[in-house]
């Protein structure tokens, strides 16, 4: 799962991020397609919370399918696999074993998303949140034929 953070108008304001964004969940296979982008809900909802809004971790788990997800996950429980918290020096070196293989598992789904946020009218929308569902999967729909 991915976090996308689009520019959005007033009242969709992420503290994080000090603009107004938009969060929707993406859906990425090991190959690195995109799948599947949830509807968009206001950039201050916590990543673990809009997938659960969304069903996902429900569904993944009920499907029996494995998800690397990164660490604002922490605590998704089912299939949801995320790395361990903490530096690197305190983790043992299993741990950070497991932390490289998770983020090579990762680092496909994380060139997607790039290629994914290089569409300019995802960076510059100031829309509503019905709209910015539709531009989404929208653009989702053309990256997918664009890559077939």
């Amino acid at each position: 799962m991915h976090l996308l953070r689009f520019t959005a108008p007033h009242g969709a304001h992420s503290g994080k991020h000090k603009k107004h964004g938009m969060n929707v969940q993406v859906i990425a296979d090991p190959f690195g397609r995109l799948l599947w982008a949830s509807t968009a809900l206001p950039g201050a909802v916590h990543d673990i919370r809009a997938a659960r809004t969304h069903g996902i971790i429900d569904a993944l788990a009920q499907a029996d399918i494995p998800c690397w997800a990164d660490k604002a996950y922490q605590g998704a429980g089912g299939t949801v696999r995320v790395p361990y918290r903490g530096r690197r020096e305190k983790l043992s070196a299993g741990q950070q074993a497991v932390n490289r293989s998770h983020a090579k598992i990762r680092a496909l789904g994380e060139q997607t998303m790039a290629t994914l946020k290089t569409w300019r009218l995802l960076r510059k929308l100031r829309c509503s949140t019905t709209r910015i569902t539709a531009l989404v999967q929208a653009v989702l729909t053309l990256h997918l034929n664009a890559s077939s």
